[in-house]
Order: C-alpha cells, then sequence, then structure tokens
C-alpha cells in the first residue's frame, strides 16, 4: 500500500518524502548511538573503557560495574525510595489534576476563569527558594516522605493540559445525559471523565512519573535522612565518592585501575538510573500520542 501510495507521488512530493526519512533516520541514530554505547561500556571492563576500545558492542564482558553498584547498601535503599516516590507521588499528582482541570472544565463555573487565572500567575511568578523552604519547615514535613510529595503536588502546565483534553475530546450531552439519569457531578467525573480521560492521563503518567524519578533538586533541599534519601542523591555521593584523586596513586598501573573502574561505575549507575524509565514508556505508548496531539491544544 505504501510503495503503491509513493509511486504516484509527484516528484516534489517523493523528494520530501525520501528527504524526512533521511533526516529522521538520522536524528534517530544519533540519539540511539549514546544509548548503545553507555549499555555496551556498562558491561565492558574496565581497561577496555578507558582505552577507548568500547564502540559498539561490549569489549570483555563483565558484571563488574553492576556488582561495585550494589555493592553499596545504599543502593537499593535509594532505589526503594526513588520507586516510592515515583509510584506514590505520581498518584498524588494525577488525582489532584483531574479534581483541578474537571472543574475548571465545566462552562457552568462561571467563576472558572478567574479561578485559572490564580493558577496560570504561580506558572509566571513564585516565592523563590526561600520561602519554599521555609513553607515545607513551617507545615512540618521536612525530612519526612511528605516533603517530595506535597510540594510538586500539581503542574500548571498539566492542568491545562488535561483540561484541554477534557474540554475538545468529551461532549456535553454526555453530561447532559448523566444528569436525566440522576448521576451527581463527582460520580460523572468518577464514571465517565476518568475512564474517557485514558490518553491524556497516560501522557501525565509520563510526565510527572519522570519528574519524580528524576527529582533531585527537592531532595537535597529538603531530605537530609540517608533512609529517605532517592536514587538521584545516592547516585552523587557514589560518584563523588569514587573520582580517582591521582596526587595520592604514585602507582602507574593502580591509577589506571582505579580510573578504569571510576569510568565502569558510571555508566552501571547511568543504566541502573534510567532503566525504570526507559521501561515506563513502552507501557503507555498506546495513548501517548493521542494524548498529546490533543491536550497540547490550548483553548
Amino acid at each position: 500500500m505504501e510503495n503503491a501510495k509513493f509511486r504516484y507521488m509527484s516528484i516534489g512530493d517523493k523528494t520530501f518524502t525520501v528527504a524526512n526519512y533521511v533526516i529522521l533516520t538520522t536524528i534517530f541514530l544519533m540519539v540511539l548511538y549514546p544509548i548503545i554505547y553507555v549499555v555496551s561500556a556498562s558491561f565492558s571492563s574496565p581497561q577496555a573503557v578507558i582505552s577507548g576500545r568500547v564502540l559498539l558492542l561490549p569489549v570483555e564482558p563483565t558484571l563488574r560495574g553492576y556488582q561495585a553498584v550494589f555493592q553499596n547498601a545504599k543502593i537499593l535503599t535509594g532505589f526503594a525510595n526513588s520507586i516510592f516516590y515515583l509510584v506514590a507521588g505520581t498518584a498524588v499528582n494525577i488525582v489532584m489534576t483531574i479534581l483541578c482541570a474537571y472543574p475548571l472544565s465545566r462552562k457552568e463555573f462561571r467563576a472558572r476563569c478567574a479561578v485559572a487565572m490564580f493558577f496560570i500567575f504561580t506558572m509566571y511568578f513564585s516565592g523563590g527558594i526561600v520561602p519554599s523552604y521555609i513553607l515545607v519547615k513551617s507545615l512540618h514535613i521536612m525530612d519526612t516522605r511528605w516533603a517530595m510529595i506535597i510540594p510538586t503536588a500539581m503542574s500548571t502546565y498539566n492542568m491545562i493540559i488535561c483540561r484541554t483534553y477534557i474540554v475538545n475530546s468529551i461532549p456535553d450531552e454526555l453530561y447532559e445525559a448523566s444528569q436525566m439519569d440522576g448521576c451527581t457531578p463527582f460520580k460523572y467525573m468518577l464514571k465517565v471523565i476518568v475512564p474517557l480521560s485514558k490518553p491524556i492521563i497516560a501522557v501525565l503518567v509520563l510526565y510527572y512519573g519522570v519528574a519524580k524519578w528524576n527529582d533531585y533538586f527537592n531532595a537535597m533541599l529538603y531530605l537530609y535522612k540517608e533512609g529517605l534519601q532517592p536514587l538521584t542523591i545516592v547516585m552523587k555521593e557514589i560518584l563523588i565518592q569514587n573520582k580517582v584523586d591521582l596526587t595520592k596513586v604514585g602507582n602507574a598501573s593502580a591509577v589506571a585501575k582505579l580510573q578504569g573502574m571510576s569510568e565502569l561505575l558510571k555508566y552501571s549507575t547511568i543504566v541502573v538510573a534510567s532503566l525504570p524509565v526507559m521501561l515506563l514508556y513502552p507501557l503507555i505508548q498506546k495513548h501517548l500520542v493521542k494524548g498529546v496531539m490533543v491536550g497540547a491544544v490550548k483553548g
């Protein structure tokens, strides 16, 4: 079918199509190669990594890098904390976003524009780091898991995307029909809005989930207990602790060994930290494109 369609294209359309495929393929390879290189380097020997022999496939395959990563007990704790912040934080984000976006999508809510302005105002003006720190401390959630959830409970930008999706994709006739059947507004939101909003919810899960998994600054600002710190903080500490101070190592072979292990450790930590987010994309790919295209049109 595609070949037949291409055969009847004009010369200009054929040129554009071929050029488009070439450019997109080139960009894809440019993005794919660093990922393959990092994964291959993480499975290669330290000597192969520092000598530059790793190009595409692992050289002298070994699991020494991953063994070094998981020998530190902080890794498992940090990984578990990051999973908790990802799941619990994203769940709170989705609930808060829908609870805010749905009322602002209803035309009978006359104050919706005025209320929306309060949310939009926060996109351009904020109190800053110091007031936010004082607020978290005043709420007595400093150095608790809530410090990673409550301050970022909702994104105004994502709320606008969700509201736009509801307005553009769900007809008002459904609301009128539900009222005739005696459905309350809250029940209508749960039974109709949420099931029909799966594409945009999938997009929001991706946006919020990636942000939660990569959240570094809030953890550094609000968490001091090692048992509560996410994987991003733990990884930073491990990489800093494994830096090689060349002035304190006199043996050339020892320097090379330490440098190789340090480089191998970096690539292994990158793979460990990136794997959960990379696994998240295939799970929501079905709804991702539709949700992004419909929800991104601001109305």
